[in-house]
């Protein structure tokens, strides 16, 4: 591979110039002066300096780094995104290279910014390679740029424990962009074995009695080949088969599927998590043995570059850095160096806002059309929408003009710059992309990425209300409305469509997790929001023109804003985080009990019940090691934190269900402990509706737990049986004290009928609540998207059917219900009120499926 700069270049005769030029003449007068090693200087000393000056908060940082920190193995830089990361890390690895500490590594998240590092480098005279065998790496003359998959791997060039090669000795890494690092890094140390290849069905039949015993649902929906099958292996039936296990992977240690991860999880099988989906058995251990890569955790320095990283645990449980100096990170005086961004989410401003209308002002503002009469009176501006998924981009086909994917997105990025594309749709990509100035004057977050994997989907259930994800959730956010703003004179505005981003930026626990920066922000744009709240699109458009139209009034009160915001002094670095990666530090070295001890000491500190229980079953999966008796009563203790940990190996008993007393009263009290103030009810109810996604498989566990929390918030007691004990409905709702709705989710079909698999589930769910509580009626429901069985189904007696048709009618009334609600001085803590307006809108107990559901029946 090539080097950029003249530091690794052939011998030339004197005069004869490099490809920037300098030839002989950098030697002259250069004598025996040492190198320069404070990376101001390095920077002052350029002759070609591509800016006159540093920032003012580069130069902070810099100065901060090598005066005070530069000794410390980790250390953590924060700077509002176009705050000029790259340079100060660019600089830092320099400075390095010329204190001789040794050789010099900077890491970017993909190909694409490993280009944008080493341009950015030629601009400040930096020698730079891509190839990790250049000489000039090697002689720690150039910095290495590559991305992380290059260092982190099972077969890494920088040497990995136990492949016999000599790892590479690294003086610094620098990590751009660490939140993508981590994903990077979790996704490096899980091994997949793929629903095609042998060892799957050996896992499979090797774990069945064990699969079936833990959920016999989630067994059968396995054995259907159901896309949205989710079966953790219980972990006691992992570690006392971990021989078998051996015996299966061990031979295909080196096909493709497996030979990037499995040297990095080998030693430590035992201790991972195993989960079965119709997909793969997806294999990964609770933290990254990060230590398998020696070049990294050997490296002198280790520097993590971030500007959305508000929530640093995950540097300490995924890269193994020392919590003490995460939560020392090092910052610009002032947090002012952001752009200008103003951020409305429509639908908190008016909740019947029609979000197809919200897409049709963007592409007028793409036309240049700010008063949307059709006719273009303003520059046309480049609008760029970030959706989660596929699914997602379809709503914007008939307005946008581009869609682009990861593999092409270097190609959209590069056209956006430009010059004016139009509307630019980019499909799951919510980190690494430099939209700066004119490539980006619109922004639109229409969602946020979902867990993908299956640990993180069953994580993401046990601990839905939980800290640990809300933080991660806010850190995408942060992260996609970071994408338009690229330096302190840049400007966007930026628009939060669906009611899950209106919460984020509304509800204060979401809030106090941005970035000072971003949260002053937030609250500049919350006052105007309340200047136009209840109003139609056009005070929406009106607002916008003043940001976008650089409007004295609005970029006064912008500046003034962030003038006086200052980065929060310490970093954020959980307990439980620092627990995790050292319980399983001391179970990988055969200290499994003291593992165990070392999570119940911060388990007894901690107030999230959620996070107590999901504690307590990592606790009893190290106990099992040692006393497999005492594992399964923590874990049956664990159950009363947390209902989603697995379930003990003596099983469950359901308890019976009994439906409240009286509805409105058990409504008006979840809701008053639920709801501060009337937009959070109003938005926090339309976030619950819109989780119930139809046609899309990989959202069914969101909506089975969106209908749970439907039924609290109308007063119906509400569970979901089929993850509390692994058998019964996926949700069951206690109607009256003489029946029960026993419902079965299948959102994620497609077909247009009901399959004879799922009216025959619907029908043991039943005589599961038979069994269970025979003093109760049932009443069969199924929330599908037809109400037709197909010939072979028989539905079952009295078998009602929610589709999309009654879903919507659904969802305008429950909407109603909580406007009407918050609109009353705060009366959804009032029996009475809460009581009038079930009665009102059809959603009390005796009348909810007669209206909200059709009868099934069976195909002609």
């Amino acid at each position: 591979m090539e080097t950029s700069g003249c530091a690794a270049s052939r011998p030339r005769a004197f005069g004869e110039e490099c490809r920037d030029g300098a030839g002989h003449w950098d030697r002259i007068g250069a004598g025996d002066s040492e190198a320069i090693l404070r990376p101001r200087d390095i920077y002052a000393g350029l002759a070609n300096r591509p800016w006159p000056y540093l920032r003012h908060e580069q130069g902070e940082v810099l100065d901060e780094w090598f005066d005070r920190r530069r000794d410390d193995r980790d250390v953590v830089i924060k700077q509002n995104t176009g705050g000029g990361k790259t340079a100060v890390g660019l600089l830092i690895a320099q400075s390095t290279l010329n204190e001789g500490i040794g050789k010099a590594v900077y890491l970017a998240p993909d190909k694409y910014l490993v280009r944008q590092v080493r341009e950015e480098a030629a601009k400040l005279s930096i020698a730079t390679t891509d190839d990790p065998q250049d000489p000039a790496f090697l002689a720690a003359q150039a910095v290495l740029v590559t991305n992380y998959y290059k260092l982190i791997n099972g077969k890494s060039v920088f040497g990995v424990v136990g492949d016999g090669r000599e790892p590479i000795d690294l003086g610094i890494v620098v990590v751009d962009d660490a939140h993508a690092a981590l994903a990077t890094t979790e996704d490096q140390f899980r091994l997949r074995v793929p629903a095609s290849h042998k060892a799957y069905q050996e896992l499979l039949d090797l774990f069945a009695e064990d699969l079936q015993h833990q959920s016999a649902n989630a067994w059968a929906e396995l054995q259907d080949k159901d896309p949205t099958a989710l079966a953790p292996i219980p972990f006691w039936a992992w570690a006392d088969k971990r021989a078998r296990v051996m015996e299966i992977v061990h031979p295909h240690r080196f096909h493709d599927d497996f030979k990037f991860a499995w040297p990095l999880i080998a030693e430590v099988l035992h201790l991972c998590t195993a989960t079965a989906t119709t997909k793969a058995v997806e294999i990964r251990p609770s933290c990254p043995p990060i230590d398998r890569i020696p070049s990294f955790v050997r490296a002198r320095r280790r520097v993590y570059l971030t500007a959305t990283l508000s929530d640093d645990s995950a540097l300490v449980t995924d890269l193994d850095a020392e919590p003490a100096l995460v939560a020392r990170p090092v910052t610009p005086g002032s947090a002012a160096d952001l752009g200008d961004r103003m951020i409305l989410a429509p639908v908190a401003l008016n909740s019947e806002l029609d979000p197809e209308a919200v897409r049709l002002l963007a592409r007028q503002f793409a036309n240049g059309d700010r008063d949307g009469d059709g006719i273009a009176e303003d520059k046309p501006v480049n609008v760029v929408v970030l959706v989660p998924s596929e699914k997602a981009a379809k709503a914007w086909e008939n307005h946008a003009d581009r869609t682009y994917r990861v593999g092409d997105l270097a190609v959209g990025v590069k056209e956006l710059q430009a010059g004016h594309v139009g509307m630019v749709v980019l499909v799951n990509k919510y980190d690494g992309v430099d939209l700066p100035a004119d490539a980006c004057r619109l922004l639109i977050l229409d969602g946020i990425p979902r867990p993908l994997d299956a640990v993180e989907r069953r994580e993401a259930a046990a601990l839905a209300d939980s800290s640990v994800r809300l933080a991660r959730e806010v850190q995408r956010i942060e992260q996609g409305m970071g994408r338009g703003v690229r330096d302190s004179e840049d400007y966007c505005a930026v628009l939060l469509l669906g009611a899950n981003l209106g919460v984020a930026i509304h509800e204060p626990r979401h809030l106090s997790l941005f970035s000072p920066a971003t949260q002053a922000q937030l609250k500049l744009s919350s006052d105007i929001a309340r200047q136009i709240k209840g109003e139609g699109l056009n005070s929406v458009r009106q607002a916008l023109r003043a940001c976008l139209g650089r409007s004295p009034q609005w970029t006064e009160r912008s500046r003034r804003a962030l003038a006086e915001v200052r980065y929060a002094p310490h970093g954020t670095v959980r307990p439980e985080a620092v627990a995790l990666r050292e319980a399983f530090d001391l179970a990988a070295t055969g200290r499994t009990t003291a593992a165990a001890d070392r999570l119940q000491r911060t388990a007894n500190d901690l107030d999230d019940q959620a996070l107590r229980g999901w504690l307590q079953e990592q606790k009893a999966a190290y106990l099992h090691m040692t006393d497999p008796v005492a594992a399964q009563q923590v874990l049956t203790r664990a159950l009363d934190e947390n209902q989603f940990v697995l379930k003990p190996a003596g099983g469950v008993e359901p308890t019976q269900v009994k439906a409240a007393a009286v509805q409105a009263r058990e409504a008006a009290q979840f809701l008053a402990a639920e709801y501060g103030d009337g937009v959070n009810l109003v938005l926090g109810v339309k976030a619950l509706l819109e989780e119930v996604v139809w046609g899309d498989e990989d959202r069914a566990d969101d909506a089975e737990r969106a209908w749970e929390r439907l039924g609290r918030h109308l007063g119906f007691v509400s569970t979901r049986p089929e993850k509390l004990y692994g058998t019964g409905p996926d949700n069951l709702w206690a109607l009256s004290v003489a029946r029960q709705a026993v419902i079965e989710l299948k959102t994620g079909c497609v077909t247009d009928t009901i399959a004879k698999k799922d009216a025959d589930q619907l029908g043991g769910s039943i005589r599961w609540l038979n069994k269970n509580n025979p003093e109760v009626k049932a009443l069969p429901v199924m929330v599908h998207p037809s109400r037709v069985c197909e010939a072979k189904a028989t539905p079952q007696p009295g078998m009602r059917v929610v589709t999309p048709a009654k879903y919507e009618l659904l969802k305008q009334a429950v909407v109603q219900y909580a406007v009407a609600l918050a609109s009353d001085l705060g009366r959804w803590g009032d029996e009475q009120a809460v009581a009038a307006q079930l009665a009102h809108h059809k959603l009390t107990g005796d009348r909810f499926f007669d209206t909200y559901s059709e009868a099934a029946r069976t195909s002609t």
